[in-house]
């Protein structure tokens, strides 16, 4: 109970459970129900439009999505126009898919009530507040969607329709326990193996390469030297921190600033409280009854702290006499918060009803509101004061960037000159490979874009809060063929390698046929019960050692390549558990389930597409 209070009164909660309700209606989107419109649509499946509008709503739902799971890593892919439009792609299809199975629903006479609806809202829980229905959060969540009600309901009544076709079929699926079992077996399955490893290292020193072998290869294998396309950039950066180290704020300026904003420094009040709970759910007269009798007891002299543990059905706090802690103004509900602060210390509140019951609180202590001291915000005041100079200044300054560099397009020397910068230069770089903060999407786009690589100043680029850019290309190289005496040592390097390679392969196959006959100057490290994923063994003699067999005569040996060289792998038992352990037969068995529900789903979408007629219509 109490841990309900608590979460319900963070806010940080509700944003959270509206991320997980715009995503679970993510590529459901509400312009099909809204009419239809002139412009040619995205696609059309058996005569019935997917608008771009509707597509666009999905894609950039899908891209934020992409962006929360996958974080700096979707910045640099999101330079990629191919991978953007990938991702638009994946969008459509799906959008295709969610039709093709409504319109088998409709066609199936599935059918969502207005009662079903209502009661499938009222049971979200992203529409609850302390485990009952809250319509204000309802209609303060569907407004910040972008949803009416009544649109909103469509898209429910489209979902759940389509929901009953979708669980009908996956909810089909099974999986045999005999089938998990032999799964079950064969992943607990360990092996008894000997081994010994030849390295390749050792005979590097054995091994020489000639010119025409390096020139051979050059010229055999050019396709591995091609360079990316590469430039080197000029640009002029305008930063607000930078232009902060040039403004002075004396300390007689903060301390007139800090005794001005002094309630931005003062830390809130905060107050220590006890509660005993009554819970209501069962029959709100008994609880309110039960708090009015214990408050009479405490009246009469009663422990706090010992009737909270025999009587407050937060049994949380009840165990520790009824503290709640710390808290400051508006965090718990509006009664309960009230009652706290109109408490002095050490006094006992009357019977408060909130969503959760009824409390009795007692105020434990107080800890006053107190400004921090000059001495230890004055750093941080001299700070602020010389950005908020700095960011008036840096508006100025980069409007007359902006009007510099497109004014004389041919140059950065005027624009620096206009913002007091100067005109720096990077290396060259690739797309791939480019230094911060040519690596931000904006300017890597802008850095190999045509209008810059033709000799063009950029726009204005953003690569942080206040700093921005102007970049033009300094030098430019196409992607071609790097020179043979660029990458010659390479390719001795590579060559000295394979020799070496081969010599160690030679050693192995050797080593193996001395092994299998019974050569006993051969020494092997013996490894009993090896595991599937055991991590003290190469996981290139683990893989061979599980894809071995046993012989009914002689030795079951073979020798694998690994990271370092080669291995020599004996394999001398086999064991395998008479019961298939429990846990893992249940994972393995829920795991068939889901990937034959997939397989399932996916049929569906195939055989709904071959009997469809399914266009993408382009503008001409």
């Amino acid at each position: 109970m109490l841990d309900k209070m608590r979460d319900g009164a963070q806010s940080a909660v509700a944003k959270v459970i509206l991320v997980l309700v715009i995503l679970s209606f993510a590529f459901a989107g509400v312009s099909s129900y809204l009419g239809r419109s002139t412009q040619v649509p995205a696609a059309t499946v058996n005569g019935e439009e997917i608008s771009k509008a509707e597509l666009e709503q999905a894609y950039q739902s899908e891209k934020n999505r992409l962006q929360q799971q996958l974080g700096d890593m979707f910045d640099t892919l999101s330079a990629n126009d191919a991978y953007l439009n990938n991702v638009k792609q994946g969008v459509l299809q799906r959008l295709v898919a969610q039709r093709l199975v409504d319109q088998a629903a409709k066609e199936l006479g599935l059918r969502v009530s207005d009662e079903q609806i209502k009661d499938a809202i009222r049971n979200e829980a992203a529409f609850q507040t302390a485990g009952s229905f809250d319509n204000d959060r309802y209609l303060a969540i569907l407004r910040q969607m972008g949803y009416t009600t009544s649109s909103f309901r469509e898209v429910m009544r489209a979902d759940m329709t389509r929901n009953q076709l979708i669980t009908a079929l996956v909810s089909t699926d099974f999986a045999l326990k005999g089938e998990s079992d032999a799964l079950a077996k064969l992943q607990a399955q360990t092996r008894d193996i000997r081994y010994t490893t030849v390295a390749s290292a050792p005979f590097l020193a054995d091994v020489s390469v000639t010119d025409d072998e390096v020139t051979k290869y050059y010229e055999d294998n050019k396709l591995q030297f091609q360079h990316p396309e590469m430039v080197s950039l000029d640009y002029v950066e305008l930063s607000a921190a930078t232009l902060a180290q040039s403004f002075d704020v004396s300390d007689a300026d903060a301390k007139a600033y800090y005794d001005e904003h002094l309630a931005d420094y003062q830390t809130n009040e905060k107050r220590e409280v006890a509660h005993i709970l009554f819970d209501a759910s069962a029959g709100d007269d008994a609880a309110k009854a039960k708090a009015e009798a214990v408050l009479q007891q405490l009246k009469g002299g009663a422990d706090f702290a010992a009737l909270a543990k025999t009587e407050s059905q937060d049994t949380l706090s009840g165990q520790k006499g009824g503290e709640l802690g710390w808290y400051e103004a508006g965090v718990m509900d509006p009664a309960f918060d009230t009652a706290m602060f109109a408490l002095n210390k050490g006094e006992i509140s009357d019977v408060v009803k909130t969503p959760y019951g009824y409390h009795i609180i007692k105020l434990l202590d107080v800890q006053p509101s107190a400004a921090a001291p000059f001495d230890t915000v004055k750093a941080q005041i001299l700070q602020k004061l010389k950005m908020d100079q700095a960011v008036n200044e840096f508006y100025s300054l980069q409007q007359k960037l902006a009007d510099t560099s497109y004014e004389v397009p041919d140059t950065l020397d005027e624009a620096a000159k206009a913002v007091g910068a100067t005109v720096k230069s990077t290396e060259l770089f690739s797309q791939v490979n480019a230094p911060a903060p040519f690596n931000a999407p904006e300017v890597l786009k802008a850095a190999f874009s045509t209008d810059v690589l033709s000799g063009m100043n950029s726009n204005v680029l953003e690569i942080a809060d206040n700093d921005v850019m102007v970049i033009r290309v300094k030098q430019h190289q196409d992607a071609g063929l790097k020179a043979f005496d660029e990458v010659k040592q390479d390719i001795v390097t590579l060559l000295k390698q394979q020799k070496a390679k081969a010599l160690a392969q030679a050693k192995a196959d050797e080593t193996l046929e001395a092994v299998k006959a019974a050569n006993s100057s051969v020494e092997l490290q013996s490894q009993t019960n090896l595991a599937r994923n055991a991590a003290n063994v190469d996981a290139a003699v683990v893989a061979q050692a599980f894809k071995m067999a046993p012989v009914a005569e002689g030795v079951s040996a073979q020798v694998v390549e690994t990271s370092t060289g080669y291995a020599v792998v004996v394999l001398d038992k086999v064991s395998t558990p008479a019961v298939a352990p429990t846990e893992l037969s249940t994972a393995i068995q829920q795991n068939l389930i889901s990937q034959n529900s997939e397989l399932a789903y996916r049929a569906l979408i195939e055989l709904l597409k071959s009997k469809a007629e399914v266009t993408y219509p382009v503008e001409g």
